[in-house]
């Protein structure tokens, strides 16, 4: 399976460690945004890197977005509508109602599919067949340490240098946690599409100075009965907001596309 890679900051650098060693997996290609192909190639080394998406081999029928909401912005639509399925951790991205019609529309074009990864939480299964059933709760809680909302909105509201307790910095829709934490929110919005929608999931978001892993809580109520969720996960090294579950989750689907049986 030859794949293009869209990314190259600290998840992707991860995924790509463990996918240099899939034996039925080519990395056929990496993509950045013009003016960074120097910086990319130091991350992809002898892969080649592009900057249009023309210039994709043909042979490409899986793309793997870690550039975040603009890497799928940018290039989802034009991959999906080509034909190329692709794997996002960028869940965060459909909160915008105009670019989720774009891409569905784009797929159905393309006879693509997008695939939205479970990324840094789990229970999305257990989610998502609790709603088929209907679902008439669900509060998502995401808990980081100060250093994990640095260059977010968390900043507007709170001090993360002299933090000293547990502060909650947004309550609202996972809609509106999605738009204005772009690079910390994609937990909400994936656990807002699993199950209830956008507009209807509640989130709390914390900046927390007494925790070192962050943690993210689930809780639903539905026809199924009632669960809840708790994972505490371990940021990538040297960079406070990127989950290591996330990059897991990512080179996990992949294996999963090339697997004979997988669960």
């Amino acid at each position: 399976m030859q794949i293009a890679f869209i990314g190259h900051g600290a998840i992707a650098t991860e995924v790509l460690r463990h996918l240099r060693d899939e034996s039925e997996v080519v990395l056929a290609c990496g993509v950045c945004r013009p003016g960074r192909e120097k910086v990319a190639k130091a991350v992809f080394g002898d892969v080649p890197v592009v900057s249009d998406l023309g210039d994709v081999p043909e042979a490409v029928t899986l793309a793997v977005d870690c550039a975040g909401h603009p890497g799928l912005r940018t290039h989802g639509a034009a991959l999906l509508s080509r034909g190329i399925d692709v794997l996002t951790v960028s869940n965060g991205a459909l909160a915008d109602a105009a670019l989720a019609l774009a891409l569905d529309q784009a797929a159905t074009v393309g006879g693509a599919r997008l695939r939205l990864l479970s990324g840094a939480i789990g229970a999305i299964d257990v989610l998502a067949a609790a709603s088929v059933g209907g679902l008439e709760r669900v509060i998502y809680t995401g808990r980081k340490p100060p250093a994990g909302w640095r260059g977010s909105a968390a900043e507007e509201v709170l001090n993360l240098e002299t933090l000293t307790e547990p502060a909650v910095h947004f309550e609202g829709t996972a809609r509106e946690a999605a738009l204005r934490y772009p690079k910390n929110a994609n937990v909400a919005a994936t656990v807002a599409l699993a199950g209830i929608g956008m507009d209807a999931t509640q989130v709390r978001l914390i900046a927390d100075p007494t925790r070192a892993p962050n943690r993210h809580e689930i809780e639903a109520i539905g026809a199924f009965g009632r669960f809840e969720f708790a994972i505490e996960g371990n940021a990538l090294p040297g960079n406070p907001a990127s989950s290591a579950l996330t990059a897991m989750s990512v080179v996990r689907a992949v294996r999963d596309r090339v697997a004979r049986i997988s669960v």
